[in-house]
């Protein structure tokens, strides 16, 4: 009970417990007749609505950012992003035509043979046939990977490399891939053998935890073999950068420069870390293309996913499908095998022989479960950009940046469009929202006194 409680109740029981002598008894006071009180009446009103939002129409400074993007650069842009759509389904189409060779003319069975024929342990058995199979489907599918990651990001004007360049981050990818296919999939078989019938399990657990380590490593041992770091110069915008890690929490002392500029003309930035790491990387086309503002709009989103643990998040709910995956993969491996095993000579997951058919049914399920990773990724990054708003209050910069994604971003898909192929929110979406947020906060000073029109 609080004291004005306590004081209120002795306060009443004091005037009930006056003495009877300060009081005048009944019967010495004049008798009167009844009579009705006397009464007034009350003018009852609604009390006027105040709106303390200042007029500002946040549709309508939606439609004038986006209308900045026409003409042939909207199509362009257009046709780029829809482009992917149909490249995604001819991935999933020539991933089973190289499984179908394989299987079905009997070099996986093979590759297998000889593999057995020069080790009496399974364990190298599985990685000779690796170290067979990995080059074998590379190759396959390099015509298809030198149009899409070559020739048609020059023919949007999305790539700065020369064929050499580009030729040697692919032999990097592809050393990364030899190496960790070497050395996991020797284990991922060894599990299978002995887990048998609840190998999905186990082999999903196995994939996680690789997918954990990846994320570990990638900022310090694998980034730097595709770009070079190296500390922003001080400046009033490292300054700036830095103040803002410091009142969000994110534990870092330096700002990573990146040279993005050697592959692509694409702006970003990156505050990456998981388990006690952290580092903030900003790219240098940004750096270029971008005001201070901007920079600063993008870095508050970016610091929102670590803020966040976004990471986390992602990780968790990616082992949901990497496990749907594996049940996926389980019941489709068996019942291929009793159609077709015949044929191919494999009857057991445990066979090597079978792993371009486990690839292949991969490669469909990832296709089928498009939605739902997108999805996973997109409210992430819906997330970080709200935080990012908040964090750094500069809408207006940060509608202008998403303005610079539109390159190779389409502006303004329809909604089962934005649902399915979009593991961003779309320009639109993301534009919407910051001028909802400035109209939320223009009578605020900071807002007011800076906000610039579309």
């Amino acid at each position: 009970m609080s004291f004005a409680r306590i004081f209120g109740a002795a306060l009443v029981f004091g005037m009930l417990s006056l003495p009877a002598m300060a009081q005048p008894e009944v019967s010495d006071l004049p008798q009167l007749p009844p009579h009705s009180a006397p009464t007034s009446r009350v003018q009852i009103g609604a009390l006027p609505v105040m709106d303390t939002t200042p007029a500002f129409d946040a549709e309508k400074a939606t439609q004038k950012y986006l209308s900045k993007i026409s003409g042939a650069a909207r199509a362009r842009s257009d046709a780029y992003f829809e482009g992917g759509y149909w490249l995604q389904l001819l991935d999933v189409i020539y991933a089973l035509g190289v499984a179908g060779i394989l299987l079905w003319s009997g070099l996986s069975v093979r590759i297998q043979d000889w593999a057995q024929g020069r080790s009496n342990s399974r364990f190298t058995q599985v990685m000779l046939y690796v170290a067979a199979y990995v080059p074998l489907t590379v190759a396959a599918t390099f015509p298809l990977t030198l149009y899409e990651g070559f020739f048609r990001e020059h023919a949007y004007g999305l790539s700065n490399q020369t064929f050499p360049r580009w030729l040697g981050d692919f032999g990097i990818q592809f050393a990364l891939t030899f190496v960790a296919s070497i050395l996991l999939l020797p284990i991922f078989y060894a599990v299978i053998r002995r887990t048998r019938e609840s190998w999905w399990i186990w082999g999903a657990g196995l994939v996680i935890a690789f997918q954990v380590f990846v994320v570990v490593i990638w900022p310090g041992f694998i980034a730097p073999l595709f770009n070079h770091y190296s500390p922003l110069p001080d400046s009033p915008l490292k300054a700036s950068i830095l103040s803002l890690a410091r009142a969000n929490d994110v534990p870092v002392d330096n700002v990573y420069l990146v040279d993005a500029s050697r592959q692509s003309n694409r702006v970003s930035a990156n505050v990456s870390g998981f388990l006690g790491t952290a580092r903030i990387s900003l790219n240098d086309n940004l750096l270029k293309q971008g005001s201070p503002d901007e920079v600063l709009a993008v870095m508050g989103h970016e610091m929102g996913h670590y803020v966040m643990g976004h990471v986390t998040r992602e990780l968790l709910l990616q082992s949901l499908v990497i496990l749907a995956g594996f049940v996926f993969l389980h019941w489709g491996f068996w019942l291929a095998c009793e159609v077709f095993g015949g044929q191919w000579q494999v009857r057991q997951v445990s066979e090597v022989a079978g792993l371009p058919l486990l690839a292949a049914l991969g490669s469909v399920f990832l296709f089928l479960a498009t939605p739902a990773t997108n999805s996973i990724s997109r409210v992430t990054e819906f997330q970080a950009d709200i935080f990012g708003l908040n964090a750094v209050r500069k809408p207006d910069a940060f509608a202008s940046v998403m303005l610079k994604l539109s390159t190779y971003r389409k502006l303004e898909p329809g909604g089962l469009e934005e649902s399915i192929f979009y593991d961003h929110p779309s320009g639109r979406t993301r534009i919407a929202a910051a001028m909802r947020w400035k109209k939320e906060h223009i009578a605020d000073p900071d807002i007011r006194d800076t906000a610039q029109q579309p």
